[in-house]
């Protein structure tokens, strides 16, 4: 398989929006390890400061939502960006008519502002999601090529989002492209999403342990779903590929690991991994889900053929990294499971189980 052309990250100027954000950090840091000059913007001061910027990246807070898109086109020019990453958006604890703001609104504004700008098109790497596609065929990856058919207000914000990137990719106005990323796990992980949750518990069970006292049991909805999940890490290595790669202009780019997993191996798979007693509880009646397909998996071929990108992380190393960032740094437990790789695991197979579960 030819090589993609590719220009050197280190010659770049990147801005990534959102960057006191989960995937906005791994971004950042992703970029900077590469020799690139990082510009994080965040939406307030307040934001956490993205790891890169022990490496030399600038924060600038600007939010996208209410400073004008010429004032927004002015801090790009003056950086001199080759590269604008949208790691912003809306996903936990928020409402439709946020998740419309933050997800095609602000995309709306920030393409307003790359159009202002004079010279040719400027890169831009949107990040959208699998659940745009809705739901998928059970045993098989979903395409690029597959219509979306979000059933969720966080696919069908996403969707609006990609739409006007791609639209302005093809009036040539923005060299825009849209990474679709299964649903991603690692360090960091927000606490409203199902694994940062579950994290949040482990980490109160482990202080709990500490004090002599017994862990509460972690009651959960039903957690019969099959999803495809990809590294944090890897995610930003297809970003850096994205923002680097001659000719994907216009393109959609599924990211995951093209495998579909049972949430509920995934969960044990985090408890067994930090070596907590904690036992799991699915609730019989519980609330509806923001994700309510059976299965999700993506066909991951595209990236490997337009960027030589793979997913490289195996899922244990993306949980240990995940419980190292949350349980307490007393914590000594884990590591204390075999990694998944080295044995057969029912976590390496995919599965094809009903589902109901808060991703």
């Amino acid at each position: 398989m030819r090589r993609p052309e590719r220009h050197k990250a280190a010659a770049l100027s990147v801005v990534v929006l959102g960057s006191g954000g989960f995937l906005g950090r791994h971004i950042g840091d992703a970029f900077a390890a590469q020799g690139a000059r990082v510009h994080a913007v965040t939406r307030n001061s307040s934001d956490r400061t993205p790891h890169g910027a022990a490496t030399g990246s600038r924060t600038t807070p600007i939010d996208l939502l209410t400073t004008p898109p010429q004032e927004v086109a002015e801090f790009l020019g003056s950086v001199g960006a080759d590269v604008v990453v949208n790691a912003a958006g809306r996903a936990w604890r928020a409402d439709e008519a946020q998740m419309t703001a933050g997800n095609a609104e602000l995309v709306l504004r920030l393409v307003t502002a790359l159009e202002q700008l004079p010279g040719p098109p400027i890169r831009l790497v949107q990040l959208g999601s699998v659940h745009e596609y809705g739901a998928g065929a059970p045993n098989t990856g979903t395409g690029e090529e597959h219509e979306p058919t979000p059933v969720t207000a966080y696919g069908r914000t996403k969707l609006l989002g990609t739409q006007t990137v791609l639209r302005a990719a093809q009036d040539r106005t923005v060299e825009g492209v849209v990474l679709r990323l299964a649903n991603v796990i690692g360090a960091g992980v927000p606490e409203g999403s199902l694994f940062g949750r579950v994290a949040a518990h482990l980490a109160a069970a482990a202080r709990a342990e500490s004090r002599g006292e017994k862990a509460a049991e972690l009651r959960l909805p039903p957690l019969r779903a099959a999803r495809d999940v990809v590294d944090a890490r890897d995610a930003a290595d297809a970003v850096v590929a994205a923002a680097t790669t001659v000719g994907v202009a216009g393109r959609v780019i599924n990211v995951g690991r093209g495998e579909a997993v049972g949430t509920r191996e995934l969960i044990d798979r985090m408890v067994r991994l930090s070596g907590l007693a904690v036992p799991v509880v699915e609730e019989t009646a519980a609330a509806m889900s923001r994700t309510d397909v059976d299965w999700q998996r993506l066909d991951v071929s595209r990236a490997r053929q337009l960027l030589g990108w793979r997913p490289r992380r195996s899922l244990d190393a993306s949980l240990r990294d995940l419980l190292a960032a949350a349980l307490p740094s007393s914590s000594t437990r884990l590591g204390g499971v075999p990694d998944v790789a080295s044995r057969r695991a029912p976590l390496d197979a995919p599965t094809t189980a009903p589902v109901d579960e808060r991703k």
